[in-house]
């Protein structure tokens, strides 16, 4: 596999698009306009980072970052999709997680963020396509491009830097009134059930899958529960048959174990 800084430099170049602040149930909060920017110095040693952020009717805000090495916090696959975050939950503080897809000239990401109660307050939306590219945005993600069966392949990769686990899946997904049904294949068979409220599927665990902008979706727990394991996921169709998705994990004893890479394609 290439090393990690290696996987950093995919993101490298000028990005467009835009900050999406919504609330936990996917309602638009605000939305500000955005250029981030990746420059490599150094003979590709230090990465400069540049995010400008142009709110409506307030001050123009622009934040500098140089480094040279990664956090204990970030993991990055080879096409340079990524996720940072807290490694360790801890009772009564925020808790933060970003995860980010990038495919040719676009890249999505999903910040989720829970308050020092453990609740889920919501989310950031950043929806980005090179500066000198006319890709374009995806249409919003409906519960119908969901049903089928999907095939692929995973790559799990771990922050104590083990070797990768690879492995296939089978996830078939089917719709049976207010309600949607996964059956998930990984070795074994995981069931579950959600309610359809609109553009959220309410599943009985306490898990909420809010379907967004650019054929995204976010799946996190509403809330964090002491002595639980979770994950936190960001899902991208790309195309009617073609998804990806990225998951973040955690033990019961909130400790960040893993970050699993899907790629999914719908063969019925």
């Amino acid at each position: 596999m290439k090393s990690q800084w290696d996987c950093l430099l995919e993101n490298l170049g000028t990005w467009q698009g835009s900050f999406t602040r919504l609330s936990s149930l996917g309602e638009v909060v605000e939305d500000i306009p955005s250029i981030v920017s990746f420059t490599a110095l150094n003979d590709n040693q230090t990465m400069r980072q540049v995010v400008h952020l142009e709110p409506v009717d307030q001050p123009v805000s622009e934040k500098v970052l140089e480094y040279s090495s990664l956090g204990r916090g970030i993991l990055l696959f080879e096409n340079g999709a990524f996720s940072m975050g807290t490694i360790q939950r801890a009772p009564f503080s925020e808790f933060v997680a970003e995860l980010g897809l990038i495919q040719g000239d676009r890249r999505l990401r999903l910040v989720q963020k829970f308050a020092k109660d453990s609740k889920l307050t919501g989310f950031t939306l950043i929806r980005e396509k090179r500066a000198d590219s006319t890709s374009p945005e995806r249409p919003q993600l409906q519960v119908e491009d969901l049903i089928g069966t999907w095939q692929g392949e995973a790559t799990t990769i771990y922050p104590d830097w083990r070797s990768p686990d690879v492995y296939q899946t089978d996830l078939r997904i089917w719709r049976d009134g207010d309600q949607l049904h996964q059956e998930l294949k990984f070795g074994r068979t995981i069931t579950t059930t959600a309610q359809i409220a609109g553009s959220i599927l309410k599943f009985d665990s306490g898990i909420q899958v809010v379907l967004l902008p650019d054929g995204a979706s976010s799946n996190c727990p509403t809330e964090l529960k002491s002595g639980y394991p979770f994950v936190l996921e960001v899902g991208w169709l790309l195309q009617p048959d073609l998804r990806q998705r990225l998951i973040r994990s955690y033990s019961h004893k909130g400790e960040w174990v893993s970050l699993t890479f899907v790629t999914e394609r719908k063969i019925s």
